[in-house]
């Protein structure tokens, strides 16, 4: 099973990364102000992972493919690993479909 890792970063702001049962991150966060709209943000990432259409397949400017997350407003929720090839981008995107409804979440900040 999935879950989603809360952390802070450097700069005070809040993030989340959803990982895999395997522990592999699959999903990165921007950064929040806060922690209510950093879980904000895992909810909209439970909800929009489950349409096909709010996956923007994207190839980074070394060729490598990677994914975006957008919610319904077009604005991106997380952003994938650089990618060896298609396949595996699409593979990763399945992950997030398949791990991140039910992820449970690790909140590893100070803040409750």
């Amino acid at each position: 099973m999935g879950k989603f890792v809360i952390t802070t970063r450097t700069n005070g702001e809040f993030q989340f990364n959803l990982k895999a049962g395997n522990g592999q991150v699959i999903l990165t966060s921007q950064g929040y102000a806060s922690k209510p709209n950093c879980m904000n943000g895992v909810e909209s990432v439970r909800k929009n992972s489950q349409d096909d259409a709010r996956f923007d397949r994207k190839v980074s400017s070394n060729g490598k493919p990677y994914f975006n997350l957008t919610a319904t407003n077009g604005q991106i929720i997380g952003n994938s690993e650089m990618y060896e090839s298609e396949a595996a981008r699409e593979n990763g995107i399945k992950s997030v479909k398949t791990n991140a409804p039910d992820a449970t979440i690790d909140n590893q900040t100070a803040a409750k």
